[in-house]
């Protein structure tokens, strides 16, 4: 049995509290009761922690019951988070309490096991009691043990540990946190009395045999693998919206809509994303959604008392969710989690396979994981992911090799605690396995630098050792420890400031460096799913106070996004081979078997077949485009122009970034080398990016002959000299290696001193990295130093894959990788995604705002039936083109520019009429015609006869005069000039392909009479030139053609006319074709119901018409079967208020022409912000009578009014007549405006029929006595809700439709709204409707309409509407003067276009029309959709 040789106390406890152990405890006990260290690689909840935990009590109670436990350290627990610290020692309470009550009940009553954490959040009274009553358990992490290591007081706390467990060893194997780890473990060897025990424990690790080797040192380890593979439940969720290069907004809503449906589904759901700002941003779209009680955010950036408060808050079930980074991807323990979702790929197939395992936290449970791609190159890396973890995969761990700079720093701490003998000093380095290799050069070097530091600008600095070069001897300088203790750590520094809470002074988070400078004061941010008021910035620091849930902006901050695993890239090189080889099965059709490729993804991978069909309709429009789909063994070249005119050359490689990083940097020097022209770069996980001038030109199979695996190194690192990489991981490495100081004087070194600081030190040790580039000649000499040796190391191994790229070049050298060449007309469906890369993928200085991937523009979305057209080059834009280019000759100085031009013309070029111009121009001696060794004649301009002389001295001129004679006989400037015949062809074809469009080389060469060889080489020089570019651009043309560079942009551009009309601006009239149906007028969108009549209202809320415009054709033409009892309803109910709230001017006109608007009753108070007092003439004396009564005794039925005012029944009707147009009052429901609407001489006619004001219910004042003072709040919120409603109302918003708006603040008001949105992702903005100005913003929603109706061919539909209807616009939105809005003026429209204006009897044309068409235009403006029981007071 696994517990037999545990203390009975301890087996007692376990089997009490487990039904059994798991086998990997079982394992584990038996080599650990063997006193070997062990690695335990086991699934999250197997319980592996506890294995490890367990048997270390138990020696410590076989101890204690020995021989009495001391007050002495025993156990060595290190995590790598903080948090994790924390959680494990509360975890540990509930083992520990167990134990001592069963050892209590056995009469054990003196043995007490204590445990405690120390980490940089413990208190310094704490540390302090810490030192005088040790703890048995101390659990801390890499750096804090570093301290101990380092502290006199922590030496003599660490030196009798006999057990180290190092908890999730895979998260610090990657990193220089795991080399420092390595040599602290050595050092800790070295300082206990015994040599400690480890224990190593992961879920995910690979390969196994090296992390153990790690562990030890390279000595001896059991391994006991549990393996890594379970059950899973996982799955892909898309958004409705198609998922696109970016993801737009409608996609993001529908993903938070998921979410928040899942989450209800779920007790307790983890939101896994991959940056801080995505964090704050999912959180505030969850909390709008669910409630922000039950959402919260979880990062790096919030302070320890803010994630240790929502981790509780998580656990205790007050939380619905929690939205984190990688902070609680390792295992914290936040109580029974239902569900993960994964927002966006994760890059890595352990981190996924890390976060998803936090659900199912327990023996036998089965986590859960959800995965939302955001993009369709995310939407196949997922895919890709989930077959990864089903095949049982793993990313592969790569350790840092020997890493100088974390040497430096432990040397230091090292020698400060001891002096220290070099040579054993080396051999103790070398016993931590990331150090094995270590030369003895190179350790010699790095304590050089130790003992004699930098001498820069500030003085000498960074000489930490007194070197005794004689006896090989060290000791510390003074500061050593100190400085050790205080800057030490392999972590890099972030450039953030601290956000402080007034008045309470606490630390509730960090911000980025550059966003805290960039914010002002009152500006409201987003942390911890909470609002911030900033109040001041002060040096490191930001002050901020409670926003009170003012909606806010989102922060960012600025880091390297880290490349996917090789491994990851190789699974989706993996998956687009697989759907290439099913897209190429025969099918039922000729084209791509769309359908197998689909049966694969959903039969074989379990893919959903939304997903399926998403995945392969990219795929395939993809191979359609280029050919192949890239992979690792099929690269793809693609070139094409953009709007600048310049080219954008894409390298399409699934190797991942850190490759593709490399590649670019090393391309872009080539070219800088080749074309002397900085270009800019980007490169992304699937692709490269150089963005090409109109200088550069080349074949694009040469571009594999650009680099080779000889000189890749020198080059790359020239490369990286001059990007930013290298600067950040210079300063990184500076601190690290102690030559900076984190801490000065007692503070953190402000991050602006730091850089400086690093400046100097890099120009002391490497002056030239520094140095003016017109001093240089040549390279950059690197110097021999630790420290920049470490940091290109570190640039081309960490920042980039050098191993992999040297292999992928060396295989494009054997020709093992196959590259597929392609010129387009504009981009693939791969190349949206680094066309529109993030900042991070940048390989060069250029901000966004500059970058010529801006001239690019691509579809959101192409279906694979048009992706083979992205090839082609239309014939039409050809021809036209060439017609363009070929010069137009109306008289004798045109033909001599065009044979200028030209370069000459051969027979059958020339028109009939020229020939009396060339005998005029002949005549005076500026032309000849020039006779070929082939009997050819071309006409030619005498400027260009020494061309033809040094091309063919034995050309003859027309009459038999001698070629040279007549060149002799010009000008000195001609005659004298020196041609060699190459020069002399390069010039004639440079000419002539200025105007020739896409040409064989032979048809070049055929009027010439020269060898088709011969203009090949001319025409490759000129390729070198950027002169001409060279492609099969005419499909049905198989051999090779070559054009002028100008020209081909230019076909491209014509080409792309056609292709673009569908991303272009709508014209007004479409965007009237949009409304139609946006409004629901068109007889299609018509809507019917009760419920028809609640979402109108909504869409027009606020908008004020005529009073007799609103059922006699606003509401009727929007809801085919409208009744008027269902407005009635609504205003009686309480939801509807009518009421006018613009300002009355001039005298008292009609009711029925007063303006009016219907609203929610519980919005009425927005709106009333916008409104003016009433400065109208001053009320008649019975409405001053009738207004006093209602605010005096409030609401009053008419029969209560016209009994406490003595007013006639007439005179009381005129009086709330003018009340109401005034805007002073409202009845309860619609029938008292329809009363004070009907004509006197149709009241006793239509008695009975709901138009009488005894059923119109109570009259109310709706204007308040004195105009009340609005708040900033109050009116930041009605801005806000006016800003949605006119989205609503028009789909499409600018700021020419306040025209028609009566009730809406200044447009910069709604503009900053609207930027907000924008900005949180809930609209979009860009140029939606042509001819109108400034800034422009779409509902998503509303753009597919817009887009769907502008495919849409025009119907012919006729659509009439009051011109007091909302889509009264022209003159707005079409052309003409301005119609008023009178509720007796009817338009008419025929697809967007105003047609005819009714004004009662007379109709006005606004468009010519025929007389038939003219009869059609009277019977739509006659016809009138009223209800019967509305005729009575409307017709």
């Amino acid at each position: 049995m696994p517990l037999a040789d545990f203390h009975p106390a301890v087996a007692a406890w376990f089997r009490h509290t487990f039904p059994a152990p798991t086998p990997c405890q079982a394992s584990a006990w038996r080599s650990l009761k063997a006193g070997e260290p062990v690695l335990i690689a086991a699934p999250t909840g197997s319980g592996k922690t506890l294995a490890a935990f367990l048997a270390a009590i138990d020696e410590l109670v076989w101890e204690g019951e020995r021989s009495g436990l001391p007050d002495q350290t025993r156990v060595l627990y290190i995590s790598p988070l903080k948090a994790l610290s924390n959680d494990v020692h509360r975890n540990l309470e509930a083992p520990l309490a167990g134990i001592h009550a069963q050892l209590f009940e056995r009469g054990a009553t003196g043995l007490a096991i204590r445990a405690q954490v120390r980490t940089g959040d413990t208190s310094a009274p704490a540390r302090a009691a810490m030192h005088r009553h040790p703890p048995h358990i101390l659990v801390t992490t890499p750096e804090s043990a570093y301290l101990l290591l380092t502290s006199e007081a922590g030496r003599r706390l660490l030196k009798t540990v006999r057990t180290v467990i190092v908890d999730e060893i895979h998260a610090l194997v990657g990193s220089k946190r795991g080399a420092h780890l390595a040599l602290s473990l050595e050092r800790l060897d070295l300082l206990a009395e015994r040599k400690p025990v480890r224990i190593g424990l992961s879920a995910t690790q690979n390969p196994i045999e090296e992390v153990a080797r790690f562990l030890t040192g390279g000595t001896g380890c059991r391994i006991v693998d549990s393996g890594h593979r379970r059950p899973w439940d996982l799955a892909l969720e898309l958004p409705a919206s198609p998922l696109e290069a970016v993801l737009s907004g409608e996609a993001a809503n529908d993903i938070y809509d998921r979410m928040a449906a899942l989450i209800r589904e779920h007790r307790t759901t983890l939101v896994f994303v991959n940056t801080r700002r995505l964090a704050e941003r999912v959180a505030r779209a969850l909390s709008e959604r669910l409630g922000e009680q039950h959402i919260t955010s979880h990062h790096g950036s919030l302070s320890r008392d803010q994630r240790l408060a929502a981790e509780q808050r998580l656990k205790s079930g007050q939380l619905r969710a929690l939205v984190a980074t990688a902070s609680l991807e390792l295992g914290i323990d936040v109580g029974a989690v239902d569900l993960v979702c994964q927002l966006g790929t994760t890059g890595s197939i352990a981190t996924f396979l890390q976060r998803v395992g936090r659900s199912g936290h327990f023996a036998g449970g089965i986590p859960k994981g959800r995965l939302f791609p955001t993009s369709r190159d995310e939407l196949i890396e997922c895919i890709a992911l989930l077959q990864a973890v089903r095949l049982g995969e793993l990313d592969r761990l790569c350790m840092p090799d020997q890493p100088l700079d974390v040497l430096a720093q432990q040397i230091v701490a090292m020698v400060a605690c001891e002096e220290f003998d070099e040579d054993a000093l080396y051999r103790a380095v070398i016993r931590a396995y990331p150090y094995r290799n270590l030369a003895r050069p190179e350790f010699d070097a790095v304590v050089r630098m130790l003992a004699e530091g930098f001498t820069t600008r500030r003085g000498p600095r960074g000489a930490y050792l007194h070197r005794d070069g004689i006896h090989r001897r060290l000791r510390a300088r003074k500061g050593a420890r100190l400085t050790a203790l205080t800057c030490g750590g392999a972590i890099p520094d972030t450039a953030e400031y601290r956000v402080i809470l007034e008045p309470s002074g606490e630390c509730i988070g960090t911000v980025d460096e550059d966003f805290a400078v960039e914010s002002l004061p009152g500006d409201i941010f987003q942390l911890g799913n909470a609002s911030w008021r900033i109040l001041r910035l002060e040096a490191g620091a930001l002050r901020v106070a409670d926003a009170e849930q003012l909606p806010p902006s989102i922060p960012f901050w600025f880091g390297e996004a880290p490349g996917r695993t090789f491994e990851l890239s190789r699974a989706v090189a993996r998956l687009r081979q697989a759907i290439e080889a099913r897209l190429e099965t025969p099918g039922p059709g000729a084209g791509l078997n769309l359908a197998a490729a689909r049966a694969y993804l959903e039969q074989e991978l379990g893919i959903a077949p939304q997903a399926a069909t998403q995945a392969v309709d990219y795929l395939a429009a993809a191979k359609l485009t280029l050919g192949v789909l890239p992979t690792l063994d099929t690269l793809v070249f693609e070139r094409f122009f953009d709007d600048s005119g310049g080219m954008q050359f894409i390298i399409h490689a699934p190797y991942g970034s850190r490759v593709n990083r490399g590649w670019g940097l090393a391309l872009r020097k080539r070219f800088c080398r080749t074309f002397n022209f900085e270009l800019q770069a980007a490169a992304t996980e699937n692709a490269v990016l150089l963005s090409l001038g109109t200088a550069q030109s080349f074949a694009l199979e040469e571009v594999t002959r650009y680099l080779n695996t000889q000189t890749l190194h020198e080059l790359l690192v020239q490369a990286l000299l001059a990007a930013p990489m290298f600067t950040v991981r210079w300063r990184w490495n500076a601190v690290c290696a102690l030559a900076l100081k984190r801490f000065q004087g007692g503070r953190k070194t402000p991050p602006h001193l730091l850089r400086m600081q690093a400046d100097d030190l890099v120009a002391c040790v490497f002056p030239d990295q520094l140095a003016c580039f017109e001093n240089l000649v040549g390279d950059r000499q690197v110097p021999d130093h630790p420290l920049v040796k470490q940091t290109i190391h570190d640039c081309l191994t960490e920042a980039m894959d050098l191993e992999r790229l040297t292999e992928l070049i060396g295989r494009l050298e054997r020709g093992t990788v196959q590259v597929v060449c392609r010129d387009l007309t504009e981009p693939s469906p791969l190349a949206a995604e680094i066309v529109h890369a993030k900042v991070y993928a940048f390989l060069d200085g250029a901000p966004l705002e500059e970058r010529r991937t801006r001239a690019v523009a691509s579809r959101r979305w192409l279906d694979p039936a048009e992706a083979a057209d992205l090839g082609r080059l239309d014939p039409a834009a050809i021809d036209w083109v060439r017609n363009e280019a070929w010069p137009e000759v109306s008289g004798p100085d045109e033909l001599h520019d065009a044979l200028q031009t030209l370069g000459f013309l051969a027979a059958g070029e020339a028109q009939p009429a020229w020939a009396t111009w060339f005998r005029e121009l002949a005549a005076q001696d500026r032309v000849a015609e020039l006779i070929l060794g082939n009997g050819r004649r071309l006409w030619v301009a005498a400027e260009r006869l020494p061309q033809f002389l040094a091309l063919a001295p034995e050309t003859r001129v027309t009459g038999g005069a001698d070629l040279a004679a007549r060149v002799r006989r010009l000008p000195a400037e001609f005659a004298e000039r020196a041609w060699t015949p190459e020069e002399a062809l390069c010039e004639l074809l440079r000419a002539r392909l200025g105007a020739a469009g896409p040409v064989q080389a032979a048809e070049l060469a055929e009027p010439l009479h020269l060898p088709a060889a011969a203009v090949e080489r001319a025409l490759r020089a000129l390729e070198a030139e950027g002169t001409v570019l060279r492609g099969r651009f005419i499909p049905e043309l198989d051999a090779e053609q070559w054009c002028e560079r100008g020209l081909l942009a230019r076909i491209h551009r014509y080409t792309l006319q056609r292709l673009r009309q569908a991303v272009e601006p709508v014209s007004g009239a479409d965007f009237l074709r949009f409304l139609v149906r946006w409004q629901h007028l068109h007889p299609e969108t018509r809507m019917q119901g009760p419920e028809a009549l609640v979402a109108v209202l909504a869409q027009l809320e606020g908008f004020e018409a005529a009073a007799a415009a609103w059922e006699g054709d606003i509401l009727p033409a929007r809801i085919a079967d409208y009744d008027p009892a269902w407005l009635d309803a609504l205003c009686l109910s309480g939801k509807t208020v009518w009421t006018r709230l613009s300002p009355a001017t001039g005298g008292q006109g009609p009711v029925k022409a007063s303006p009016l608007a219907l609203f929610g009753r519980r919005h009425l108070g927005r709106w009333r912000v916008f409104a003016e007092p009433d400065e109208g003439p001053e009320l008649s004396a019975g409405a001053r009578l009738v207004a006093e009564l209602l605010a005096r005794r409030g609401a009053l039925f008419f029969e209560e009014l016209a009994e406490a005012a003595g007013l006639l029944k007439s005179q009381l009707e005129r009086a709330l007549a003018e009340l109401v147009g005034r805007g002073w009052i409202a009845s309860d429901s619609f029938m008292g405006l329809r009363a004070l609407l009907l004509p006197e001489h149709k009241k006793q006619r239509y008695r009975g029929l709901s138009f009488g004001m005894e059923e119109a219910g109570r009259w109310t004042l709706v204007r308040p006595p004195s105009w009340p003072t609005v708040s900033a709040e109050s009116r930041r919120e009605a801005v806000e809700h006016l800003a949605g409603t006119l989205l609503r109302r028009y789909g499409v918003m600018f700021r020419a439709l306040l025209a028609r708006e009566t009730l809406a603040p200044p447009w910069q008001e709604l503009l900053s709204v609207y930027r907000r949105l924008e900005a949180r992702g809930e609209l979009r903005g860009g140029r939606f409707v042509a001819g109108q100005f400034g800034e422009q913003f779409a509902l998503p929603e509303a753009v597919e309409v817009l887009r769907a109706v502008r495919k849409r061919p025009p119907q012919g539909t006729l659509v009439a509407v009051s011109a007091a209807d909302p889509l009264n616009l022209v003159g707005i939105v079409t052309p003409g003067a301005r119609i008023p809005a009178l509720a007796g003026h009817r338009l008419l429209f025929r697809d967007g276009i105003p047609l005819a204006l009714s004004t009662g009897k007379d109709i006005q044309l606004l468009a010519p029309a025929t007389p038939e068409r003219e009869w059609e235009i009277r019977k739509h403006l006659a016809r009138r959709p009223l209800p019967p029981p509305l005729r009575a007071y409307l017709d």
